[in-house]
Parts: structure tokens; C-alpha cells; sequence
């Protein structure tokens, strides 16, 4: 079954792209297109895409507020959001994170890396621009509370290691071959993770490692 996506991107000729690029692979959809914040938000409401890919400036509501709308905080079926952007300031990148979003990629990724993180978002997973992974979470660390917040319930040492692979971006199915275990062994302990860190996804699974300074930042 076909990944179903709309794109947001007020510049034509960059969402004609997206769609092109989407629209060629045999298992992704391009259900919709918008070139505002509102007609954006009004698509994925209506529709209900298996993934949003949003431009993070857009005219009407920016990428942003499109995603807390759709997968912030309180929201009781959050969706799939892909922030997409031409600068990585860390202002974007972190609004865009804390906002909901399951990934963040520079329009100038490429074709491959969009594809991939189209998949990584359907399937669950969370994909962000490899140049500004570090960066950004060692952001996050540098504004966390100085105690972090710790689960009434230890990680085991499994969950410890999906933990690390985790934090530095690796999809489930990269931690199933780096750890030589099943994909649905992985899902498990990430799903772990979530619950006992109150994590709402893996990017906040991703920070609290570095908010407890378990992965470096340098």
C-alpha cells in the first residue's frame, strides 16, 4: 500500500520538485499540494496523509504552527510532520522539533535523503539532516533543565544501547543490523523507551540522552 503525502511549499517550482521526486518512487503518493500555512493545515486535516512535508516559512501559518496544530503537544492523533527548509538556524530546526515534527531536511538533501525520510516518518521513525544532528541536539542539551527528569523504572542495558543508536539517528532498521536483532525487537524497546521516558517520539528520545549526558555533544 502507497504512502500517502501532501506537500506545502509556497514556491512552485521547489513543491513541483518535491512532488516530482515523491511522485516517482512506486510506494509514495502525492495526494495533495498547498502553497500556504492555512491551505496546508486545511489538506492534512481533510485528507489525513500518512505524511505532511512542510516548508517551515510559508505565507498564512509558517511550517511551524502548521505542526503544532497537527502533531503538537495535547493533540490525540498526531500526524506525521516533515519540516523541510533552506537555512538550518537552529531556531527553525528547534521550533520545528519542539512542534512536533518527526523530521527536518534542507532542501538541497537531495532526492534520496527526502525519500528516506518520507519512509522513516511513516514507519515511525524520525529523520533530521545528518550535518545538523549534532549541532541541534547539543542545542537542546545546553538549554535542558539541570536535572533531568528520570525514569521510576531503569533502562535495562538493551534499552541503554537502542538508546545511543537512537540519538544519533539511526532508523530502527539500522539498529536491527547494527545490534543483530529483529526489526519488531527494536520497535519494542524504542516503544519501551517512549513509555518509560515519556518521550512522544524519538527525537525527545534523542535529546533526553543528551539532557542526562549520556551521548557528547563535541
Amino acid at each position: 500500500m502507497s504512502i500517502r503525502v501532501v506537500v506545502a511549499d509556497d514556491q512552485d517550482l521547489v513543491r513541483t520538485g518535491l512532488v516530482m521526486i515523491l511522485g516517482a518512487q512506486p510506494d509514495l503518493e502525492v495526494v495533495g499540494e498547498a502553497a500556504d500555512g492555512l491551505a496546508a493545515l486545511d489538506l492534512a486535516t481533510r485528507l489525513r496523509p500518512d505524511v505532511l512535508l512542510v516548508d517551515i516559512r510559508m505565507p498564512g501559518l509558517d511550517g511551524v504552527e502548521v505542526t503544532r496544530r497537527l502533531a503538537g503537544p495535547g493533540v490525540p492523533d498526531p500526524m506525521a510532520v516533515v519540516v523541510i527548509t533552506t537555512f538550518d538556524l537552529d531556531e527553525y530546526v528547534l521550533g520545528a522539533l519542539r512542534a512536533g515534527a518527526r523530521g527536518f531536511l534542507l532542501k538541497d538533501a537531495g532526492p534520496q535523503l527526502l525519500v528516506q525520510s518520507v519512509h522513516a516518518a511513516a514507519d515511525g521513525d524520525a529523520l533530521i539532516a545528518p550535518n545538523v544532528t549534532r549541532r541541534l541536539l547539543a542545542t537542546f542539551a545546553d538549554q535542558a533543565p539541570a536535572v533531568p527528569a528520570q525514569p521510576i523504572d531503569p533502562l535495562t542495558d538493551r534499552e541503554e544501547q537502542v538508546l545511543a543508536l537512537v540519538a544519533r539517528g539511526r532508523t530502527n532498521a539500522e539498529i536491527a543490523t547494527e545490534l543483530f536483532v529483529g526489526l519488531s525487537t527494536v520497535k519494542s524497546h524504542v516503544a519501551a523507551l517512549m513509555t518509560k521516558l515519556g518521550a512522544r517520539n524519538r527525537v525527545e528520545i534523542a535529546i533526553w540522552a543528551y539532557d542526562t549526558r549520556r551521548m557528547r555533544t563535541s
